[in-house]
């Protein structure tokens, strides 16, 4: 077994988006696309209406997937094709864009005014840019929770984890997506396919992701066991932490107990063109997507 070693870790940046919506933008709209086949990843958690309720009017997609994943509050949608629904706590939504998609998104708080979650892009292979659009929403109670004796828990919402499959399936990047919660000062070992691109985004709690072997298998005491764990050693809320090749992810939750996603996917390895919410492989394929929306044929 290989552990993956810490690339890098970085904290989410307050951003706008939508017709004002306050969030905080985890990664994204980057040429060097780090994350591949994962384009961006927005934290739309925020406990004031006012910074929220105008929402994600009618846009465009193309050429991506989007993971709408919601914790608290509903999310309201509607799109071109004239599919609509409203996504409730704990559930999600897997929207393929392919060829071309209107839609929009309408956040809407609790009744404590939180209106928390997340949503994920990930992109499309060239073969599968153009593919018929089409969604899978998923409820919470379809999303299945395995608990280990130590109490971690793991909602398996894409993927195989643990003997449990997630709901979401057909999808390009083949991903694996998790809500993993870890019981105070808890060590766990988390099993990753080898060279797919992996991430992990912290929120709530603290802990450490640590390195057991270096990527060519030499020994490096860098053990979790008879170590105590400084507060300057946890990382916390909002905070994305990227892996290097390797099996298995080793993490420490802190003192208060940790949860994050853990997300991982087969790279693309294809140019990426972006245009907002239009993902492309060339500018010649933008620029073919802008006449398409000028001449009203966007919609195939």
């Amino acid at each position: 077994m290989t552990f993956r070693p810490v690339l890098s870790e970085s904290q989410a940046v307050p951003t706008l988006e939508g017709a004002g919506v306050h969030l905080h933008r985890v990664f994204g709209y980057s040429e060097d696309n780090l994350c591949d086949p994962f384009l961006m990843m927005d934290d739309f958690r925020n406990d004031d209406p006012s910074k929220y309720k105008d929402g994600f009017p009618w846009h465009p997609h193309r050429g991506i997937e989007t993971i709408t994943y919601v914790l608290e509050g509903q999310v309201e949608h509607g799109d071109s094709l004239g599919n609509s629904g409203v996504l409730d706590a704990g559930s999600v939504q897997w929207m393929t864009a392919g060829s071309g998609i209107m839609h929009q998104e309408m956040p809407i708080g609790n009744d404590r005014g939180q209106m928390h979650g997340f949503q994920l892009w990930a992109n499309l292979p060239s073969s599968l840019k153009m593919t018929t659009p089409r969604y899978q929403d998923v409820q919470a109670t379809d999303i299945p929770t395995v608990v280990d004796d130590d109490g971690t828990a793991i909602r398996v919402i894409t993927g195989n984890f643990w003997g449990k499959s997630g709901p979401v399936d057909g999808v390009a990047a083949d991903p694996l997506y998790l809500d993993v919660s870890v019981p105070p000062n808890v060590e766990k070992t988390l099993q990753v396919d080898t060279y797919s691109s992996t991430f992990a985004y912290i929120f709530a709690g603290s802990g450490s992701f640590r390195d057991a072997s270096d990527p060519i298998g030499v020994k490096v005491e860098k053990e979790f066991e008879g170590e105590e764990l400084n507060v300057r050693d946890l990382s916390g809320n909002r905070t994305l932490v990227r892996f290097d090749t390797g099996d298995e992810i080793r993490v420490r939750s802190g003192p208060q107990g940790m949860r994050f996603l853990l997300v991982s996917g087969k790279p693309i390895r294809e140019p990426v063109a972006w245009h907002g919410p239009i993902v492309m492989n060339t500018r010649q394929e933008l620029m073919e997507v802008i006449r398409d929306l000028q001449h009203g044929t966007f919609i195939k």
